[in-house]
């Protein structure tokens, strides 16, 4: 594991460590045991083309403040009316700016699947994603050991939530697969040094068996690049700072995606 990513899951398990004492498991386990209405996310990536997940991202450590101020509700409803199949929503505090009540809010403003992302670490964030109603939850392979991957993504599947494992290298691919993963995203970032280069997918690719759901993550601007991206079989891309700091998110989303708006009767 980089120092830069040492450093993120380092807060981040501190952040999990405080939320254990504010509100306990067992309260999160009787929330998310709730019956809630079914959002398969990996089933919404998979639909012909190459889905849109769109990511609401206050700030990162990349980029520094993105759109700190902005309204999750206006930008999800806008996200969803401009095609987009899916919703990330960054809930990671310290580095990121985001929180479950963003989460929380985006599910009450719309009904299409959301990721929790965040470094899930500790099946804590698994019964929080689900009790503020997430649909699937994002782990990152660099961030956890090995022998951990396995047991987060049976809980996660218990718990009726869909898991994205997150990969940058060829070895992370592996571990991936060991776990049988349906979903793998491909991150384009480096997070040793933040770096980008949407060729890893190209390179990634051609390794992951058939019958895998592949996302593409990270310096994703054009419609262009999407369809290149289609040509050679990646099923979603996830977009976070380009959405963000558009004048207009609804256009930004239509423009990447392709979407026609309907036309009124």
């Amino acid at each position: 594991m980089s120092v830069r990513l040492e450093e993120l899951v380092a807060a981040t398990r501190r952040s999990v460590e405080r939320r254990k004492g504010e509100v306990p498991i067992a309260e999160l386990e009787r929330q998310a045991g709730e019956p809630v209405i079914g959002r398969p996310f990996a089933e919404a990536l998979s639909r012909p083309g190459t889905s849109l997940i769109a990511e609401h991202k206050r700030r990162s450590p990349s980029a520094g403040a993105i759109r700190e101020g902005a309204s999750c509700t206006e930008l999800v409803r806008a996200y969803e009316r401009g095609g987009a199949a899916a919703l990330s929503v960054l809930t990671e505090e310290e580095h990121f700016g985001g929180s479950l009540a963003d989460l929380r809010e985006a599910r009450a403003a719309s009904q299409l699947p959301i990721l929790r992302k965040d470094f899930t670490v500790d099946a804590y964030q698994l019964f929080e994603a689900k009790a503020a109603g997430a649909d699937a939850v994002l782990v990152v392979v660099g961030s956890i050991r090995h022998e951990e991957l396995g047991g987060l993504s049976d809980l996660a599947r218990d718990l009726d939530l869909d898991v994205l494992v997150e990969i940058h290298r060829e070895e992370e691919l592996g571990i991936a697969l060991e776990v049988d993963a349906d979903v793998i995203g491909i991150n384009n970032r480096d997070l040793e040094d933040f770096s980008v280069d949407l060729d890893r997918t190209f390179e990634l690719l051609v390794d992951v068996p058939a019958g895998k759901t592949v996302v593409s993550e990270s310096g994703i601007r054009t419609r262009e690049q999407i369809e290149e991206l289609e040509r050679v079989g990646v099923d979603a891309v996830l977009v976070g700072e380009t959405l963000m700091r558009a004048p207009d998110p609804e256009a930004a989303a239509r423009d990447l995606t392709g979407y026609e708006e309907p036309t009124q009767a």
